[in-house]
């Protein structure tokens, strides 16, 4: 199995996995999602199923281009959450560090499902 196939099964399971997250822990998604975003409850389904579904359909050859577009898609659109999360900590003084980094983890998702768009 080459790196990339792994790459690929370990992005793909991640996603997945958030995705369910949103589900088994959506307090902790709801909090995040700024309010002026409208209804967190369905925002927090939203993301999470489209998590669910793109990271299924990474592992199907014929969509996984198409499923690593809809990963960036996502990852910009959920960055206002990361950035609000943020804010909040730095405003509360915790975990700021922690938050800090998460934003730029962001580009290296970004990056990372990228390289699956040829």
């Amino acid at each position: 199995m080459s790196i990339e196939t792994i790459s690929l099964w370990v992005m793909a399971i991640l996603y997945i996995l958030a995705g369910i997250n949103h589900f088994i822990i959506p307090q902790f998604y709801e909090k995040i999602i700024p309010p002026f975003l409208g209804n967190k409850k369905w925002i927090n389904w939203g993301s999470g199923i489209a998590e669910i579904i793109l990271g299924i359909l990474l592992l199907i050859p014929d969509y996984t281009s198409m499923a690593a577009w809809g990963i960036i898609v996502l990852l910009i659109a959920v960055y206002p959450a990361n950035i609000y999360h943020f804010m909040k900590g730095y405003r509360k003084k915790k975990m700021v560090w922690v938050l800090a980094l998460r934003l730029p983890l962001q580009f290296v998702l970004i990056w990372w499902a990228y390289s699956f768009t040829a």
